[in-house]
């Protein structure tokens, strides 16, 4: 059986581009694909970037517990199925789980040896500065944004691992550290 790594971190804060790197080099590991309500977007791909559900299906596998964690995020829901873990961790495979604080501390009390990794921003300035240069959310969705960071800083406390993502190739590198030992 393999190992399960959350990595959870702040909206903009890189954690999907340390992954996607840390990927380039290390083939051996999967990136767990989640269940989400919301449409698809161009150029995504079912079952690759999502399993794309109706709210129906979505809440009939809220009912069935099928989900190791599972939030609502502006008006859509997105979660992470028990059985697709599994699946991959039997399989013999090491699964990354790419999800929020909340979530990863719920994987960790159904999946106590799941190894939780918090990606922190050099900065809440440089988080901010890096939100707003995405270009892609309003004011008001960068201002939730923001005042999310103070749960998931105090969620953080209770993970493995902390990694602060000053530049890319460090996290990458602090993270092979991690995914590798362990």
């Amino acid at each position: 059986m393999k190992k399960l790594f959350v990595i959870s971190g702040s909206s903009g804060v890189g954690k999907g581009t340390v992954i996607k790197e840390f990927l380039k080099k290390h083939p051996e590991f999967k990136l767990s694909v989640s269940c989400t309500t919301r449409g698809m977007r161009a150029g995504e791909v079912h079952g690759e970037n999502y399993f794309f559900l109706s709210k129906e299906e979505f809440q009939k596998c809220i009912e069935n517990e099928e989900f190791l964690e599972w939030a609502e995020f502006s008006g859509n829901h997105y979660g992470t199925k028990k059985s697709f873990v599994e699946e991959y961790l039997k399989r013999g495979d090491n699964l990354i789980l790419e999800i929020d604080t909340k979530g990863a501390l719920n994987v960790k009390k159904l999946m106590p040896e799941a190894v939780l990794i918090f990606i922190a921003p050099p900065s809440i300035e440089e988080l901010e500065a890096r939100l707003r240069g995405r270009h892609t959310e309003t004011e008001d969705a960068i201002q939730k944004r923001l005042a999310s960071i103070k749960l998931e800083i105090e969620n953080s406390k209770k993970f493995d691992y902390t990694i602060v993502n000053d530049t890319v190739e460090n996290a990458v590198c602090e993270l092979e550290k991690i995914l590798c030992k362990n």
